[in-house]
C-alpha cells in the first residue's frame, strides 16, 4: 500500500474518502427529510464499516443541507468527531441578487463561509479546508491572512485547493505561510489526461490534452496530495448502460468486467485502483450512496495490479495504441 502524501499531516487517514455530494437530499431550497437523514446515518455506518475515515463536504452541496444532515449525524453521536477526517470547500457562490455565478476567494468570504460551514456541521473546527476553484481576482496576500486566523482560531487545521494547476498553487503559495495538501482534481479511467500530458511529450498532440503539462509531478515532489473527484467516471466502467457509448468505451467496460473476475474483485475496485497504482498515490473520492457500490469501492484497497493491466486498461480507454 502506497504511502500517501496528507499522511505526513494526517497520520490515520484512511486511503478512500466519502464524498458527501450526494447527501441531504435535493438542490433546492426545500429542507431535507427524515429520508435524508437516514441516508446520512446510514452512508456514515457502511463508510467506517469499510474503513473509511475520511468525509469530504463542500459549502454548496445540495445548497448546504449536506453538510447540515452530516451535523444532525456528529450531534447525535458525540464521539465520532474525533475519530473523522472532516473537509470541506468553499469559494463558489451561486447567482443571487448581488451577481452571477461566480467564484469568490476573497477573505470575507472565505471566513464567513468557514464560520457557516462549521455551524452547519456543528462542529469546532475543520481537518481541512479547500479553496473550491480558481479566483481570477484572488490576492494571495489577502488569502493568507485569512488563512493565518482561521488556524489561529482553531477553526481550520490545514489547507488546500480543488482544481488549481501547479501555477496557480505556487502564487498561493509564495504567500501562505501554511503548507498547501491537497489538490482535488477530476481523474478517472475516462478523464485520464494526468496521464496522457506525460505520455504524449514530443508528439502533435500534447498541445490538446487539456491538462496542465506537469501538474501531477508538480504535487509528487511537493507532496500535495492528489485526491480524484468523478473517480468512477460516473459509472461507466463498472455498470452503466454502455451500448450507446464508442466501441472503445464499450470495449473497456468488457475488460474491467473481466479483470474483475480474474482478480476475484468488484468492477469499481478495478477502476479505482486503476487510479491508486499511479505513482502519485491519488485519494479517490467515492460519490455514492449506494451502500452495495460503496462496499465493491471499497475492495479497491486490496487489488495490486499488474504493470501490464494498469497499461490495458489504460490503452483501451484511451481508444488508441501509445505512439
Amino acid at each position: 500500500m502506497k504511502t500517501l502524501p496528507i499522511q505526513n499531516h494526517l497520520p490515520e487517514v484512511s486511503r478512500l474518502i466519502f464524498g458527501c455530494m450526494g447527501l441531504g437530499g435535493s438542490w433546492d431550497n426545500q429542507p431535507y427529510s427524515g429520508q435524508d437523514l437516514e441516508l446520512a446515518h446510514r452512508s456514515v455506518d457502511v463508510a467506517l464499516d469499510c474503513g473509511i475515515n475520511f468525509f469530504d463536504h463542500a459549502d454548496i452541496y445540495t445548497l448546504g443541507k449536506a453538510e447540515q444532515v452530516f451535523g444532525e449525524v456528529l450531534k447525535s453521536r458525540p464521539g465520532l468527531r474525533e475519530n473523522i477526517i472532516l473537509q470541506s470547500k468553499c469559494g463558489i457562490r451561486f447567482e443571487d441578487d448581488h451577481g452571477p455565478k461566480r467564484y469568490d476567494l476573497s477573505p470575507e468570504w472565505i471566513t464567513q463561509s468557514v464560520d457557516n460551514i462549521l455551524s452547519r456541521l456543528q462542529t469546532e473546527y475543520l481537518d481541512i479546508m479547500l479553496l473550491h476553484r480558481p479566483d481570477p481576482l484572488m490576492e494571495p496576500g489577502l488569502i493568507a491572512e485569512a488563512f493565518e486566523k482561521l488556524q489561529r482560531s482553531g477553526k481550520v487545521r490545514h489547507f488546500g485547493v480543488s482544481n488549481m494547476n501547479q501555477h496557480q498553487i505556487e502564487l498561493l503559495q509564495s504567500e501562505i505561510e501554511q503548507p498547501l495538501i491537497v489538490n482535488q482534481l477530476p481523474l478517472s479511467l475516462s478523464q485520464n489526461a494526468f496521464v496522457e500530458d506525460g505520455v504524449l511529450v514530443g508528439t502533435g498532440d500534447s498541445a490538446n490534452v487539456g491538462y496542465t503539462p506537469g501538474l501531477t509531478e508538480y504535487c509528487q515532489r511537493n507532496a500535495v496530495q492528489l485526491q480524484s473527484w468523478g473517480s468512477l467516471a460516473q459509472g461507466l466502467f463498472s455498470g452503466r448502460d454502455v451500448s450507446d457509448q464508442p466501441g472503445h468505451i464499450q470495449a473497456t467496460a468488457n475488460l474491467v468486467r473481466e479483470m474483475a473476475h480474474g482478480y476475484q474483485t468488484s468492477a469499481e475496485a478495478i477502476v479505482l485502483a486503476w487510479l491508486m497504482n499511479h505513482p502519485a498515490a491519488i485519494q479517490p473520492v467515492l460519490g455514492t450512496t449506494h451502500e452495495g457500490r460503496l462496499r465493491a469501492c471499497a475492495m479497491a484497497t486490496e487489488v495490486n495490479l499488474s504493470r501490464e493491466d494498469w497499461y490495458k486498461l489504460y490503452v483501451s480507454a484511451r481508444g488508441n495504441e501509445l505512439p
